[in-house]
């Protein structure tokens, strides 16, 4: 359990760099930019990885037994939040109603994970990503976080609910191989 503590502590301290400017400026200006990234991507991937072993080593830790009936919502939720997840790297007009759609949509994985595991690990890693991305939301909301506001051609709205869908039934193939859990 402590490598999934240390894995999230890791992940979140450095995405939590852009929501204070100045320290994010200070290390621009002291490392320069593409050094700065670099650092940033190297660390997130080191949490990540950490959160990822520590997730698969973790003693399993019965806290309580999610209803059966919440394995349907939680798929239900997991639409949206894949198409989310990728509005936030394609251009479309998500982003004109959606200020934050990849935090929402991470909100929605983690909102509807947590609904179906009763095990302390699952809290702890789908309880620390649903907080992390309402408090980075409101974070950059404080920071002047805007809507989009050109209008993008339909076909991008088009290509973004495609790519959500085909990933989420690709999810749905291959959740048992990717992560040890049936979603049947």
């Amino acid at each position: 359990m402590e490598l999934l503590i240390i894995g999230l502590s890791v992940f979140f301290l450095i995405h939590l760099l852009p929501t204070t400017p100045t320290l994010k400026s200070t290390l621009i200006g002291k490392l320069g930019e593409i050094p700065y990234k670099a650092l940033f991507s190297v660390v997130s991937l080191a949490g990540f990885s950490l959160i990822v072993y520590g997730k698969v080593q973790a003693e399993f830790i019965h806290v309580w037994q999610p209803p059966v009936m919440l394995a349907v919502l939680t798929k239900l939720l997991m639409l949206p939040a894949m198409i989310l997840l990728v509005a936030a790297y394609l251009p479309s007009n998500i982003k004109k109603h959606i200020r934050h759609p990849m935090l929402s949509g991470v909100s929605l994985w983690a909102a509807g994970h947590l609904m179906v595991n009763g095990d302390m690990a699952s809290i702890l890693l789908f309880g620390g990503f649903l907080v992390f991305a309402v408090v980075d939301m409101a974070s950059a909301n404080a920071r002047g976080a805007a809507r989009q506001v050109e209008t993008k051609p339909l076909w991008n709205d088009i290509l973004v609910l495609i790519l959500g869908g085909g990933a989420y039934a690709l999810l749905g193939i291959f959740h048992q191989r990717l992560f040890g859990v049936s979603i049947v």
